[in-house]
């Protein structure tokens, strides 16, 4: 009998090349667009040679969403456990960075799954952010002791709270500061290993270190253009399908469940979109516009460039507070729009990043035209992480708290 040729033979690792096919489709089409025969493409096999190693997407995607996560644990785990913040963000850097391209499985696709994994998923994250937090409050005190040890629990102590909101405030930079390291999954500026692993460490370090000289703020009030009011049938469709868009995604909502929201039949919702992915272009449009009129607004007259940054920075943070539902629709659900209706969303989005990077290369000129992009897209993503971990309540303290990281991550 004659052995099959080499290039025939099942290699070993499939399952993790499966995993890894499909964590970049997912992150870049989303969930329900990406199709197991799609991936079963991208690894180059048949899709009943597939389903031998996984019996559906779901049990597909939730592996692809875990293994990421458990590639974080172990990374740390290898760490001695006195390893100072720097060795613990470069850990984390390197494996975001070998795994960049399925990222975005994390940012929005996460809630896709059940009940269960999430709570699973959040357990894994959760000893990450543990482990950060940890070493970063080892390295600005190492001899730091609980203010109320050995007191009885029925003597609470004011040195105890201060204590609690001190590690409130310091897992929030460190969230933050993880933020700033997962931005890199969501953009594809090509930079070497090396000096990626640099630039977002020292980022890192800053935002975690965050509050020890706070940020002189622009001292204007940012003014954000509202939402416009519903005067128009297509308008009030609008409004009543972004929330639930953003609550349950896109693909989960039906265009019944709009129609009822609005009032009115389903059929009538063809008089004013065509379809519901229709109404998502709107949604993203409208999220779009509304940012390029605040940051015209917080640009005007300020012509210093740090000054411009904290302007930016304010004005991005007061918008993701205050149009929550509309930006995480618009950021998290962009993927499975048709490439004729992203066209006008990505020379929006591009000249969004080109007004932070212009300003922070007049900042820091020692930055060059990467190095820029990578530390404005760190920005947004202390911004997605830092509101997260807040629940996006808005108040002038978390907006403050959450612009001072910002300004932190661009290094300014």
């Amino acid at each position: 009998m004659t052995a099959e040729p080499l290039s025939a033979t099942r290699p070993r690792n499939r399952r993790q090349l499966i995993v890894e096919a499909a964590g970049r489709l997912f992150s870049e089409r989303g969930y329900h667009a990406a199709s197991m025969e799609e991936i079963a493409t991208g690894v180059g096999i048949s899709a009943a040679a597939l389903y031998r190693h996984f019996p559906n997407k779901y049990a597909l995607f939730a592996e692809c969403a875990h293994t990421m996560a458990d590639r974080l644990v172990a990374a740390l785990d290898e760490l001695p456990r006195d390893a100072p913040p720097a060795d613990v963000f470069t850990a984390l850097i390197r494996v975001t960075a070998a795994h960049r391209a399925s990222g975005g499985v994390y940012r929005w696709e996460a809630r896709y799954l059940d009940r269960d994994d999430r709570r699973l998923l959040r357990a894994k994250f959760a000893r990450v952010v543990g482990r950060a937090t940890e070493a970063v409050r080892r390295h600005e005190d190492p001899a730091a002791e609980r203010p109320d040890a050995g007191r009885p629990d029925s003597e609470p102590s004011a040195a105890a709270s201060a204590t609690e909101l001190a590690d409130a405030a310091r897992q929030l930079r460190v969230v933050a500061a993880l933020g700033a390291i997962g931005s890199i999954t969501m953009h594809r500026t090509s930079i070497a290993q090396r000096r990626l692993e640099d630039l977002l460490s020292t980022c890192a370090l800053r935002v975690a270190n965050a509050g020890r000289r706070p940020v002189r703020g622009s001292g204007r009030a940012v003014e954000l253009p509202a939402l416009p009011v519903a005067r128009s049938r297509r308008a009030e469709i609008l409004a009543a399908a972004v929330p639930l868009f953003a609550r349950d995604g896109f693909a989960n909502v039906t265009n019944g469940q709009i129609a009822e929201a609005v009032g009115i039949a389903p059929s009538a919702l063809y008089r004013h979109y065509p379809g519901k992915v229709d109404i998502l272009a709107a949604a993203c449009l409208q999220a779009a516009g509304l940012l390029t009129q605040a940051v015209d607004r917080a640009l005007h007259g300020v012509t210093e460039p740090r000054d411009a940054l904290i302007a930016l920075a304010e004005t991005y943070v007061a918008y993701s507070f205050e149009h929550t539902d509309l930006t995480s629709v618009a950021e998290a659900e962009f993927g499975g729009l048709p490439a004729e209706l992203q066209r006008p969303l990505v020379h929006a989005q591009r000249e969004h990043i080109a007004v932070w990077e212009q300003q922070l290369r007049l900042a820091r000129p020692d930055l060059d035209p990467r190095q820029t992009r990578v530390l404005v897209h760190a920005g947004f993503g202390v911004v997605v992480e830092a509101g997260r971990k807040l629940r996006w309540r808005d108040s002038p303290e978390h907006r403050a708290a959450v612009t001072e990281l910002v300004v932190a991550a661009l290094g300014v």
